[in-house]
């Protein structure tokens, strides 16, 4: 699975990249988590607020930061 982080390093940016990080681990899913700040690249995947998670080329939530199970139900399905 790959997993994107979208946003420019704001702190809520920050969050959602700590928090996917931690249920990754929790739940040992095998995962290649990624961090993407430049703006141009963010922009290819048509998201106009950040932060946003990606997964596996799909944006599955943005502009928001979701709940640790929110997360997790994203990442399992």
């Amino acid at each position: 699975m790959n997993i994107k982080i979208l946003g420019t390093g704001c702190p809520r940016c920050k969050t959602l990249e700590k928090l996917t990080r931690e249920v990754v681990k929790q739940n040992g899913i095998v995962a290649t988590i990624t961090k993407v700040e430049d703006i141009v690249e963010i922009m290819k995947y048509g998201v106009m607020t950040t932060p946003a998670l990606v997964v596996d080329e799909k944006v599955t939530i943005q502009g928001r930061i979701p709940s640790t199970d929110e997360i997790k139900r994203v990442l399992i399905k």
